[in-house]
């Protein structure tokens, strides 16, 4: 489900909405880079500056997301999306894909808006990447059935690792990661329980399907023990900035 076995074209031609967020990041961090716009003009336009957005620059809550600090931040985040947008984009479609992208990253800076201070810049698509994992987790929650358990295990771990590493590591908006997540879920728990089908056929055959379904008996205690006490230590970690 997560490993990617296309070609190139056939990745185009596949996932048209991952596609296209991917080339946005990757030409508005070379427009950073490269000597074509003034120096800065982009982070001074584009970034979200909580200052500003209280002014009135209202499009700062949302062009953040394509906007990247540094080639890794970049390279991580693109490489997120290649990793598990494709499956969710198959699933859910186009139209809902992005829908769920967008909500969970400018969820994620409204919140940023709200709980950091006026003078808090940042940028990334890790809210909407988070989004995705969270997206994800409701599936796991609602609909476990559609995932295997190994893509279920891989999943939690995922979602494990990024928020302990949201708060061990240096310049991290750990706010729009929580709440990137927090937006995914609540989006993917709204979709699935109204209007979310049987639509992961497109990534994985029937007759695996029902295997897949016989062979899935519930998450792991182990698993919802170890994944209740992230959730805690990242309300702690909240809680103590």
């Amino acid at each position: 489900m997560f490993i990617r076995t296309e070609s190139f074209r056939e990745f185009i031609r596949f996932y048209p909405i991952v596609t296209s967020i991917i080339a946005i990041n990757i030409v508005l961090y070379l427009l950073t880079v490269l000597p074509i716009l003034p120096t800065n003009w982009l982070m001074a336009h584009f970034a979200g500056i909580n200052i500003y957005i209280m002014q009135g620059e209202i499009w700062r809550l949302f062009t953040p997301i394509f906007m990247h600090s540094g080639f890794a931040h970049l390279l991580f985040n693109c490489f997120s999306l290649v990793l598990f947008g494709p499956p969710l984009e198959r699933a859910i479609g186009k139209g809902r894909f992005l829908l769920v992208y967008f909500l969970a990253g400018i969820g994620a800076n409204i919140a940023t808006l709200i709980l950091e201070p006026l003078t808090y810049i940042h940028v990334g698509a890790s809210g909407a990447i988070y989004g995705i994992f969270g997206f994800f987790i409701a599936i796991i929650v609602y609909r476990r059935d559609l995932l295997s358990q190994q893509n279920t295990q891989l999943i939690l771990a995922i979602t494990v690792i990024g928020v302990i590493m949201t708060f061990l590591q240096a310049n991290v908006n750990v706010i729009a990661h929580l709440f990137g997540l927090l937006a995914g879920f609540l989006t993917g728990s709204a979709m699935i329980k109204t209007r979310l089908k049987d639509g992961y056929h497109a990534t994985r055959p029937p007759s695996q399907w029902k295997s897949s379904a016989r062979k899935l008996k519930g998450v792991p205690l182990s698993t919802i023990l170890i994944f209740g006490g992230i959730i805690l230590l990242a309300i702690i970690g909240l809680l103590s900035r």
